[in-house]
């Protein structure tokens, strides 16, 4: 008893002391997260409002709109007018509104086929994915979360504001490119700077906010659409591209960087710089020393973003473990991105007046958002994830057996909608957890260029789909419903705490893969429990 006594001591004596994480050391100096620190990384969320005002304007600029016969020809009658007007002479039909309402009517695109008239959408999604690839890895490398995310929104406004002045459809659509690839990063680099400004307590609220935000810029365009019904389709590139620019000033002066990103890369001095701005932002001032932060960028810095604009793409390269965990949210994401991008574009073949089913589909937002917030604490994300692609999928192909024109078809197409916007948000947050703060940017951002890949694809679908239902509800419908199986393979992270590097995260996945192998699957759940405890 006696060796007992005096062994325990000396063996713990002997136990290295856990270096301080980022976490730890941030709130160390600034406290708790105060109004006007909230505030910001709430003003950060915001940019989501003029992303999603890019992304699905096309609903409205490039809508292929109503037309009647004008009785000059026999062969088009107003009481039992042809199909499509192609066939028929000049003058024979003519716009239920004026021609430069929408661009397939100004530049009489309505008999251009499938291809052309979806080109300047697919243009606008393949500048997204080409833009991600190639910016993703700046952000966690060069030019860090704030100087990204100005980028990319100056450059998608600029973008926006010239395309008020395409001569023809050639130049729209690389105008629409463009714009793609400075928007690219907005999301990405909103999520993440924003959730790491904020302590842990405030990470899913300010993340979901930026869900609400989005719901905010859908939700603009059937009002904006609905005001230009009668002039010309540019003025809304105009409307929402000015206010975009005037934003981006704003964050000029307003938006920080992030000091978890700062310390990351080694810069210490920029840290403590960014720390003491925050930290009087909560009404605090930092007295003590510095000396944690020494341990701490130590700690950090593990070369995943010291080697280059692609050393984060390397550093994942390299890990299987990594690349299992990319390769199986961007194969579900794809599917995902197809169904959330493409069932807007679709609302013109359901049959219903346009402005209300986009109205609609933008209110499905919100109520994901909510269920989003409320239950992100609760949900397993492996499981939830599986289960809502499996249900979008169903109701998508339930649209394809409903009559076009039916309440039916548009309640299935809402709920499909409902259940892809619910797993697009979940997927955004699982992936901030799955990867640490050396890649997870880069992460982030293949991840949404996956859910921009099935963006790029749905258009096409759904010019197809004008004529036969299959080629968009019922492609979208299993694409989705089989892709989303991949996520079977990740890992659960509810109630993990967030890792700083790739060795810290190998730890955890290899203590989590000891325990499982020594008392069964149930010690997944104890540790997750014990990061949990450690992250409140």
């Amino acid at each position: 008893m006696a060796d007992t006594a005096i062994t325990a001591p000396l063996l713990t004596s002997h136990k290295p002391p856990k270096a301080p994480t980022i976490d730890d050391t941030i709130e160390n100096y600034i406290g708790t997260t105060g109004v006007m620190q909230l505030f910001k990384a709430v003003l950060l969320a915001f940019a989501w409002a003029f992303d999603a005002q890019q992304v699905f304007i096309s609903v409205f600029t490039d809508a292929e709109p109503q037309w009647r016969c004008t009785g000059a020809s026999e062969s088009c009658s107003p009481a039992a007018p042809p199909a499509s007007p192609c066939g028929l002479p000049p003058g024979a039909w003519a716009w239920d509104r004026p021609a430069e309402t929408t661009m397939v009517s100004e530049w009489a695109l309505k008999c251009a086929g499938p291809a052309l008239v979806s080109l300047p959408a697919s243009a606008f999604f393949a500048g997204c994915l080409a833009g991600g690839f190639l910016l993703t890895t700046l952000a966690d490398s060069l030019l860090g979360r704030r100087k990204m995310l100005l980028t990319s929104l100056v450059s998608m406004s600029v973008a926006g504001v010239l395309t008020t002045f395409a001569p023809n459809v050639w130049a729209y659509a690389a105008l629409r490119f463009v714009s793609g690839f400075g928007r690219s990063m907005v999301g990405t680099c909103t999520l993440v700077l924003s959730t790491e400004l904020v302590g842990k307590r405030w990470r899913d609220t300010v993340s979901v906010a930026g869900f609400f935000f989005f719901t905010v810029g859908f939700l603009s365009l059937p009002a904006l659409g609905y005001t230009f019904r009668e002039v010309s389709w540019r003025n809304m590139y105009l409307w929402t591209s000015v206010p975009s620019l005037c934003y981006s000033v704003l964050l000029y002066f307003l938006a920080q960087e992030s000091p978890r990103w700062l310390l990351v890369r080694g810069r210490k001095q920029d840290a403590i710089d960014t720390l003491q701005q925050i930290a009087s932002l909560n009404g605090n001032s930092i007295t003590s020393s510095f000396s944690m932060l020494h341990a701490c960028t130590m700690h950090a810095d593990d070369g995943a973003g010291a080697g280059g604009a692609f050393a984060t793409m390397r550093s994942m390269w390299e890990r299987p473990w990594a690349l299992r965990r990319l390769a199986a949210i961007m194969t579900t994401s794809f599917g995902v991105g197809m169904v959330y991008y493409g069932m807007p574009l679709n609302v013109g073949s359901l049959g219903t007046n346009l402005y209300l089913s986009v109205t609609y589909n933008a209110l499905a937002e919100l109520p994901s958002a909510v269920l989003s917030l409320a239950f992100i604490g609760r949900v397993n994300r492996r499981t939830t994830v599986v289960a809502l692609t499996a249900t979008a999928g169903a109701f998508s192909l339930m649209c394809v057996a409903i009559p076009e024109g039916s309440t039916a078809r548009m309640v299935s197409e809402l709920l499909s909608f409902f259940s892809t916007i619910t797993a697009f948000n979940l997927i955004l947050i699982y992936s901030i957890e799955l990867f640490p703060t050396s890649v997870r940017n880069s992460a982030v951002g293949l991840v949404r260029q996956a859910l921009v890949l099935g963006g790029v694809a749905a258009p096409v679908l759904v010019a197809l789909g004008r004529e036969r239902s299959f080629w968009s509800f019922g492609v979208f419908g299993l694409c989705i419903g089989c892709l989303g199986l991949f996520a079977a393979c990740l890992p659960e992270t509810r109630g993990r705490g967030m890792s700083d590097t790739m060795e810290e995260e190998e730890h955890k996945e290899a203590a989590a893969a000891a325990a499982t192998a020594c008392t069964g699957g149930g010690a997944t759940d104890i540790i997750a429990t014990k990061d949990n405890s450690d992250a409140v």
